[in-house]
Formats: C-alpha cells, structure tokens, sequence
C-alpha cells in the first residue's frame, strides 16, 4: 500500500499463524510480501504453510526447495505442506505467488547464502537469493517435525546500517521508550524529546500499510527514524511506534473476520495522541498527526471526532481506493522492462480478478480474499467502501499540510489532485510537490525521467532535508487549536 517497497502493497498486512515468530526486525514489509508498506511497491506474499517429515537438515531442505521453486516443480514443493495449508496454498497458488515475484524482481539467478537461528519451537532458515533485479530472502520456518510451518519473501538483510542524517542534531534532544495504547494491545514506541521544559509541539507518525515497525523500516532506510530526529533537532516532540500487526499478528488473526483500518491504524493513532496530551512538556493544543502512505489516507479518519488533533500533515497519502492502487502499481511494475513478460501479465490478471472479488455486491466480512498472495478478509474493504479521505478531510476545521513526491509511482498525481479537488477551496490547507523523490520522500536512483522503480528501496538515503524543514516550519506557524469538537 509501505510501503513502500519492494514490499509492499496498499495493505499486505499477511497476518498468518506463525507471523509473530517472523517480524522482520524493521518493519516487515512483508511484501508486506508486508512493508506491500500497499505502498510499497509490490506486495509480495507473507503466507503459512506445513508439511510432511523429512529426513534433511532444515538447511538442506530450504535450499532444495527454493531451487525447486526456481525450476517451477510447485507440486514437490507443496508435498511438503500439510492438509490445512495445501488448501490454502495449493501448487497452481503457488505457481501464482512465484510468477509475481519474478515479475516484480526478475528472473531468479543463484542462492547466495543461508542462515537458522531458533525462534521458540521454529527453526527458521533465511535463504538469501539473487534476483535480476533484487536480492530478496526466501524464509523457511520449520516446525520440530521439519514440516514447513511458514514461508515468507522478503527483502535480504541490507549490510549498510544507519545513521543519522545531516540535518539531525543528536546533542539537541533525547528519546525515550513508551508504551502506546491498553491491553491487549500496547504497542512498543519511542518519544523524541527535545531538550529544555517545553510545552512543545508535537507529532504522531502514523505508518504505511502492513506490519510496519516504529521506524518504517526498509532494508538500510528509516524514513520515520530521520523524520523525528529531524524534527526533535527542530523543537518538535516526535511520537513513534510499532503496528499493531507487527506485534499481534497472530492474535488478530483469531478476529481477521472483523479486521478492518480501525484495528490496524485508526485506533493506535488515537491512543497515540491521548498519550502525547498527558505529557508536561507538550503543548496539548498543538499535536498534529503525520501519517503517510496508507497513514496518510487515513488521517482525516483519524481526526474526525477527535478534537485532540491539532493539524495534519500527509506525506502520499492516497484518494484511489486500495484496491485501484493495487492494479496500478503492478502494471506499472510489469511494464519497466518494455513488454510485459507471460509472469508478469499473470500478476496484473490475478491483481484485476482480485479488484472483481473486492468490490463483489456479494462481498461478505469472513471472505479470505487473496490480494497478490496475501490473504485479506472482506471486512476490511467493505469499510473502506465509505470511506473517502478527501471528503472527510474537507468536513475537518484543523490545517493540513499535504505533500507529494513527483516520482512516485505507489501514490501518483492522480492521488494529490484527488486531495486538491476537493480541499483547494479551503485556506487552511498547504500543498506542495518535491521533484526527484520518491515514495519514501528521498532521492530517487532510478535513471531517467519519468516515475522511480523498486531500484529506488535498495539505496541506502535519508528524507530530504527540505521535507522536514517544511514541516518543522509549518508546524512552528500553526496557533493553539480551539479543540471545538469536529
């Protein structure tokens, strides 16, 4: 949806059995396999399955069957399934998983590495795969019988850490860790506190789709990371914290009936901003919410009756439905390398047919619907199905401050005259386009003109340093709110 990335889809929130054993250690973007973030730029799959014992190492096995997938015998791969998951994952589902990862990444070239570590009762192996275009890690979870509990493609382990960007004045403020939220689903984040007494203004960074982490994690970048130290430097107080689907996948998996953006995002942001309004040394009349991508489209929904919401700044947010964005990005994706390959004119019919099932009159809430691989219930679109983010926008009497990246291919043009459309009667409401980013809102790599591609994710970068000057100043510029209920 990343978010973001090479993994990403406008929701690929892939919530599975074993998803809370697997949570990336940034955000998992599993294609958003989560990160979809969708914003991300694909959605590859994040999907669960078992199998029958085997006599080989973990190891071993992982490598025989990524190169079993690698020559296209889907049936031997899913007789290492077990009843439940070969229902779900059939081998002709698999083939479809596949053919959208090679048209995403390209042709698959070698196997580069493996790893295992144990998490809890799982033996994980991370098979580390070369791509045309990427190198992404094939994760095989195990369980004490070798049976294949869980499979996951997401991107390989960047060797390049962070650090801080130029504009961060580490010196000039400190972090703290937070809870956000109540039981059963307090959420871990981080407060960046400038130095001093305060009362200051703060942020709520609200994330992408998928199980985001605090720091909107993807491969060596950490757009949420550079934003709150660039604005703690700036005498902004920055609240930032992990998705509830990073940290409860498998028990929203039990409710997946009933899932909907309220539980993934809506909801936490609010907790998030009713924490921010009991600390000292913030201005409770001056937090805003800074939400992007899928975050972005649903901060009007996050300060309607929420008059504890000062302002909104939305970093690519969209106005298309999900699904729309979906299609979009994946013949967008198809089409990079000039004619679209047998693969990946497979993906764009399997992302139409699932644009069919989403707006089915006949749709209901416990559908399983199967998005590019990741199983979303029907719940979760048909709210969305009454919900406009530019129209509800436009019922809100707070400032917003709403931004674009001019090389975005995830949440387009189209989207920021979606906003514009219908907002630019409204004098409290500030736009701006960034030429040469991308959707993370850092410099795009990829050659030509024209919108950026996935080789975008791979750099490591920061957040243009004029994006948050911009914010930091416009957020200084805005008054107290009157806090009259909306």
């Amino acid at each position: 949806m990343k978010v973001g990335t090479i993994f990403a889809c406008a929701i690929a929130i892939g919530i599975t059995r074993v998803n809370e054993f697997l949570r990336k250690g940034n955000s998992l973007i599993m294609i958003k396999i989560g990160k979809a973030r969708f914003f991300l730029p694909v959605v590859l799959v994040a999907v669960v399955f078992a199998a029958q014992p085997a006599t080989p190492s973990p190891e071993s096995l992982a490598k025989d069957l990524t190169q079993q997938l690698a020559a296209r015998k889907f049936d031997p791969v899913v007789t290492h399934f077990d009843e439940t998951m070969t229902a779900a994952m059939p081998s002709a589902k698999l083939a479809g998983v596949w053919d959208g990862i090679l048209a995403q990444f390209g042709a698959f070239r070698s196997i580069d590495a493996t790893s295992i570590q144990q998490v809890q009762a799982y033996q994980v192996v991370l098979v580390t795969s070369k791509f045309e275009k990427a190198s992404l890690a094939l994760k095989w979870v195990f369980d004490a019988k070798l049976r294949v509990a869980g499979f996951f493609v997401v991107p390989a382990e960047s060797t390049a850490p962070w650090t801080p960007p130029d504009y961060a004045k580490p010196a000039s403020f400190h972090e703290q860790p937070v809870t956000v939220g109540d039981p059963p689903w307090q959420l871990s984040g981080t407060l960046s506190l400038p130095n001093g007494a305060g009362p200051f203004p703060a942020i709520v960074l609200v994330a992408g789709s998928g199980p985001e982490d605090q720091d909107e994690s993807i491969l060596a970048n950490k757009p949420f990371k550079d934003i709150a130290w660039g604005l703690a430097s700036r005498n902004i107080v920055v609240l930032r914290y992990n998705k509830r689907t990073l940290q409860y996948a498998s028990q929203l998996q039990m409710q997946d009936a009933g899932l909907t953006v309220n539980q993934e995002t809506v909801d936490d942001a609010r907790a998030a901003v009713a924490l921010l309004s009991k600390r000292p040394e913030i201005d409770p009349r001056r937090i805003f919410v800074l939400g992007h991508s899928l975050g972005g489209m649903l901060a009007p929904r996050i300060a309607q009756g929420d008059a504890q919401v000062a302002g909104l700044i939305i970093l690519a947010g969209n106005t298309r439905p999900l699904e729309q964005t979906i299609v979009d990005q994946v013949k967008y994706i198809s089409g990079l390398r000039g004619k679209i390959t047998p693969e990946g004119q497979k993906q764009i019919d399997d992302a139409e047919e699932s644009v069919k099932q989403i707006e089915s009159p006949t749709l209901a809430a416990d559908t399983k619907l199967n998005v590019l691989g990741t199983s979303i219930p029907g719940s979760y679109f048909l709210d969305l199905r009454s919900y406009h983010p530019a129209e509800v926008a436009s019922r809100l009497d707070i400032p917003m401050f709403i931004l674009r990246a001019d090389r975005d291919y995830q949440v387009t043009e189209q989207d920021f005259d979606g906003w514009k459309a219908t907002l630019s009667s409204k004098p409290n409401v500030t736009w701006k386009v960034y030429p040469d980013l991308f959707h993370l809102f850092m410099p795009s790599s990829s050659v030509g003109p024209g919108l950026g591609t996935p080789d975008d994710y791979q750099k490591p970068s920061h957040v243009t340093a004029q994006v948050v000057d911009d914010i930091a100043t416009w957020v200084q510029s805005q008054g107290p709110a009157s806090h009259a209920l909306r």
